[in-house]
């Protein structure tokens, strides 16, 4: 009879025993079709409860490892296994973690400057109102409350008069560009920015997107060599362009808009980090100055508040809503229902505004330090800095007559997290400019970052 000797153990006695006999049955320590123990006799010689017995075999019964006959009693079932080969192991490996002495490259906030205090209170007040929204099924397009607030914010911020029903919530927005394809149609030509960041790119090739690649001079995306592209639809970012920092004048968005109307055509306007402007006003968004919807808006809280806060949304024009509705009206919000109503009411009570005024103004003394401390050190003479005055990054060009690849091996072995500006174009090249991301930083790491930057590109 089977004996099996009962350890002390965190888990039900019936747990226990019926892991023992599924794995005698897996491997093969009991044959198919073997008759197993009565219930009575089985717990009588194992000296457990008749309950016991009766809790493991139904467990197996259910799982397929035993069969029962009626007036018979129960049997291992025959179970034909897939021929394992030895060699097709795979090995998963972590990937490997490199701690840097200074980060000019990761987006990062500060637990020093994340208002924890009001979060936690916005928490509060939404678990203690007990709303029937926080248990309901979050519509299709995201909380109304939510949507509700964003628009308030833009209406306040730039001005941008939008009905909630236009707005499209997302846990991120590679998340929204996924529904933007299928939305308007893998079938569509569509054009990115060169440079620029490769995670769009990757969107479109994943979904098997045919793409192009659009260059750019001082004032934006190049009209000409996108009508030669005959892309139907052109993601940009205007306000601030990442990584060259070049902000598009009036005249280059009315011939954007007037290459959109010519085929009826899209433009996905991204407008990541509008709010960190650090001189003059917000800039008008092309969704505001476009008269005939062809304009995609999209933003994210990821840039505002944190890496972490995985919302991000997008505004459609009023034809594309219905569309959107009868299309992809299936998908169920990528947010639950719980943050997205917090962050409604962190935007309602304006803790958003106040957060983003404080955060502009320590981004700003950060990006003004950091000059300033460059401005003094001996590398300035050998360095040209761009683009500062916008958004939470600068370009330094340096005159070396290395290699972008050999600087970034060097800024390795000293320590330096950092992109060049080559990384973000379609095919490598020398560019000799590096993209400084100043926003992981504190006033007490910039003395170290200057220093390093200086061992990096002195001779």
């Amino acid at each position: 009879m089977l004996t099996y000797s009962f350890k002390e153990s965190d888990i039900p006695m019936y747990e226990y025993l019926y892991q023992c006999i599924k794995n005698d049955i897996i491997h093969q320590k009991l044959n198919p079709h073997e008759k197993l123990p009565s219930k009575r006799a089985f717990a009588k010689n194992q000296n457990v409860s008749l309950i016991t017995v009766e809790n493991a075999y139904h467990q197996l019964l259910i799982e397929g490892y035993i069969y029962s006959k009626e007036r018979k009693g129960y049997f291992v079932s025959e179970l034909h296994y897939p021929h394992y080969i030895k060699n097709h192991s795979s090995v998963m490996t972590k990937p490997k973690q490199t701690h840097y002495r200074i980060d000019l490259k990761s987006n990062s906030v500060s637990s020093l400057h994340f208002p924890f205090s009001t979060w936690s209170k916005m928490t509060r007040q939404v678990l203690s109102s007990q709303s029937q929204e926080l248990l309901s099924r979050s519509p299709h397009q995201g909380c109304e409350s939510l949507r509700r607030a964003i628009c308030s914010h833009l209406y306040a911020f730039c001005g941008m008069n939008i009905s909630p029903d236009q707005v499209i919530i997302g846990a991120g927005s590679e998340y929204l560009y996924n529904l933007v394809i299928q939305l308007l149609g893998r079938d569509q030509i569509y054009a990115l920015e060169n440079p620029g960041h490769h995670s769009i790119s990757q969107v479109y090739h994943i979904n098997h997107v045919n793409y192009h690649y659009i260059p750019l001079d001082q004032q934006g995306i190049d009209i000409k060599a996108l009508r030669k592209s005959q892309a139907q639809i052109v993601h940009i970012s205007p306000a601030h362009h990442f990584p060259t920092g070049i902000t598009m004048p009036i005249q280059r968005r009315l011939e954007l808009l007037q290459w959109a109307e010519e085929s009826h055509r899209y433009i996905i306007e991204d407008d990541y980090d509008s709010e960190f402007r650090m001189r003059g006003k917000p800039l008008s968004p092309l969704f505001q100055i476009d008269q005939n919807e062809h304009v995609i808006y999209m933003n994210t809280f990821s840039k505002t508040l944190a890496p972490s806060f995985r919302i991000s949304y997008m505004i459609l024009p009023p034809h594309l809503v219905q569309i959107f509705q009868q299309k992809l009206g299936f998908y169920t919000c990528s947010v639950s229902n719980f943050e997205q109503i917090i962050l409604a009411e962190f935007i309602q009570n304006h803790h958003f505004e106040k957060h983003i005024n404080r955060m502009r103004n320590y981004y700003k003394s950060i990006r003004d330090e950091f000059l300033l401390q460059l401005s003094q050190s001996p590398l300035f003479s050998q360095i040209t800095i761009t683009e500062e005055n916008s958004g939470l990054h600068f370009l330094l060009h340096f005159s070396l007559p290395y290699s972008d690849e050999f600087i970034l091996k060097r800024a390795q072995d000293l320590g330096i997290n950092m992109s060049m500006l080559s990384q973000f174009y379609d095919q490598p090249f020398d560019s000799h400019t590096i993209v400084i991301n100043y926003s992981g930083l504190s006033i007490e790491d910039i003395p170290l970052a200057v220093q390093l930057l200086c061992q990096l590109l002195m001779e």
